[in-house]
């Protein structure tokens, strides 16, 4: 846990390991964009528990490399080594996984305004809540990867797909 924004609210704190998995993507996909690349169309990541050694898949998202105006780097993954708000949508602010995930499950937040898929993920997530002191149901994992328009997902027989197709 840690406090952010000017209200210094509390918010689930990044692993380490999730942050450098995070910014070493990105980086890719941001040092494709600043040479005027088409390899990457963005990041793919996925929430993840383990079922003995199958991949128990939570949630599944993606950051585009595109923001929404004409062609401008994404908002989500611009400056990511600084940018805790947005970053890559797993975030701290509200509207961003983390922030509006904090709101649920850690006290002091006004929960009016945070999408009820939240709630479900605290559900699934947590012993109990609101609370300073979160405790995970199970080990919970985090994966990404800068996705090509080359790269092939599970379903081999559609070949190279695109990131939302993927999705």
């Amino acid at each position: 846990m840690k406090n952010t924004g000017k209200d210094k609210r509390p918010v689930l704190k990044r692993s380490k390991q999730m942050e450098e998995l995070v910014i070493s993507e990105v980086r890719k996909v941001i040092t494709n964009y600043e040479s005027g690349g088409r390899e990457y169309d963005g990041i793919i990541y996925m929430m993840l528990t383990m079922g003995g050694a199958e991949v128990v898949p939570l949630y599944i998202g993606k950051s585009e490399k595109y923001g929404k105006s004409d062609g401008n780097l994404s908002v989500n993954i611009k400056d990511i080594e600084n940018n805790n708000k947005n970053f890559c949508r797993w975030g701290y602010n509200y509207a961003y996984h983390l922030g509006d995930l904090s709101a649920v499950v850690l006290p002091g937040h006004n929960l009016a305004k945070i999408p009820q898929k939240y709630i479900r993920w605290a559900n699934s997530l947590f012993v109990s809540y609101p609370t300073l002191r979160p405790r995970l149901r199970q080990e919970t994992y985090f994966w990404c990867k800068a996705w090509s328009g080359d790269d092939v997902g599970p379903w081999e027989e559609f070949g190279a797909t695109s990131l939302t197709f993927l999705e």
